[in-house]
């Protein structure tokens, strides 16, 4: 959530941050929040007032009935009770203000980072390398969809009738690879000092809130309406939650974690080629990487996460390219973002198997993380997150660029995750 103050401080970068990532009226919609936040100030300093005048009136009362004189308390008392009830009616209002400055807020997305480029579409996006050599297959070679059901590794069929589409059944050596795959991305983020977390996969409200995936993707997130939980869309929530209403110290940092979960979305209204096979799915699994910085230092974090994402894509074989997200592109809370996307031989296209994101301190704000400097002051911390990675789009590229006519070879870093190191029919 953005701060009144900056955008008091520093209107124009917010207008121009808000434009570039096609928003309407960016100036009335800023002047709104500011004079919601002025008026807020203003029933806050009566409310004050009101407060500190009742106190007042109630020493005085005290006074007087020790000295005797109730006549004159009782009179008074009548100023109280008024001064009381004018608290109550400011009170009330300071709250429906408060309630509209939060909900206009809710519905302004983080500012670009400088590096962020406007653009129309994800075709903006700006690619700034790419790795490795795109495989050579056999004429006939296959999309994964058709290799998996060669091969027995995965059943949508079954998933369709358990559960409904998007809901696949891994099996046999189909389930071992998403195993060994989750295993792999565990132990390197463990060797690269995060500490893993096994969170829950429903959160509240508030949890939603606090992210920023809450209200902007309240469509896409599955809810169980009886208990107002919901199922998570990344780890990215539960974990970065770990700290909601905290107050860190400096030497707190670093905060790294790492967790694996099964991932839930909606995916309403996605349709063609982009959803076959593993492409996109409702419950998908995911390894996600949290990193929680001071504000000093959280570029610095930002690379440090693209080099160990890029690390762990390049030792699994797989070309790859990164791009930078243009500003119609970013996502809600983020004010800068990073995919990796592979190449996958059998489908003739790139797929995203990650995105790094740097947040600064639009999600501590919504979740009220500070730390204290070593000269007392308090700051909002910046959160940071990768996918390291999804699972499903990983294996999809895996079979698709390794397949040969005589089976599917698999990337000698998963041998001794998997027990085998080649997919026979």
């Amino acid at each position: 959530m953005l701060l009144v103050r900056d955008i008091e401080e520093n209107f124009e970068k917010f207008v121009e941050g808000l434009k570039k990532r096609g928003f309407l009226e960016v100036e009335k919609r800023l002047m709104e929040i500011i004079e919601l936040d002025n008026e807020r100030k203003e029933v806050q300093k009566a409310l004050d007032e009101t407060f500190n005048y009742s106190n007042q009136l109630s020493k005085k009362i005290g006074v007087l009935i020790k000295a005797g004189d109730r006549e004159e308390a009782e009179k008074i008392k009548s100023e109280t009770s008024a001064a009381k009830d004018l608290g109550k009616d400011l009170s009330n209002k300071l709250q429906g203000i408060e309630r509209a400055l939060r909900d206009r807020l809710y519905e302004l997305p983080n500012i670009p980072n400088v590096k962020v480029v406007a653009g129309r579409s994800e075709e903006d996006n700006e690619l700034l390398f790419q790795k490795g050599e795109l495989p050579q297959l056999e004429l006939d070679n296959k999309p994964h969809w058709e290799l998996i059901k060669d091969y027995g590794l995965v059943d949508f069929k079954l998933g369709n009738k358990i559960t409904g589409a998007g809901f696949p059944f891994y099996k046999a050596r189909g389930a071992r690879l998403i195993r060994g795959l989750i295993n792999y991305f565990l132990d390197k983020g463990i060797a690269a000092d995060y500490q893993e977390v096994q969170p829950p996969i429903l959160v509240n409200e508030s949890s939603g809130l606090a992210t920023g995936q809450l209200p902007d993707k309240e469509g896409q997130m599955y809810h169980l309406s009886d208990t107002n939980l919901y199922l998570i869309p990344t780890a990215e929530v539960p974990l970065t939650n770990i700290y909601r209403d905290t107050l860190l110290a400096e030497n707190d940092f670093p905060i790294k974690m790492i967790g694996y979960t099964p991932c839930f979305r909606r995916e309403a209204g996605s349709w063609g080629a982009d959803v076959r096979g593993l492409n996109r799915l409702h419950q998908f699994d995911k390894v996600e990487v949290v990193q929680i910085s001071t504000s000093e230092n959280s570029y610095d974090v930002l690379e440090e996460m693209k080099r160990y994402v890029e690390g762990i894509i390049d030792s699994l074989e797989l070309p790859y390219r990164m791009l930078r997200l243009c500003g119609k592109d970013l996502g809600f809370t983020a004010a800068i973002t990073y995919d990796f996307e592979v190449y996958s031989g059998g489908q003739k296209k790139w797929l995203e198997v990650s995105s790094v994101s740097n947040f600064e301190n639009y999600q501590a704000n919504r979740l009220k993380l500070r730390y204290k400097t070593q000269k007392g002051d308090r700051k909002l911390a910046h959160t940071l997150n990768g996918s390291a990675l999804a699972v499903p789009r990983i294996l999809a590229a895996i079979l698709e660029n390794n397949q040969t006519s005589k089976g599917i070879k698999m990337p000698s870093v998963l041998h001794p995750y998997l027990g085998f190191d080649f997919i026979e029919k």
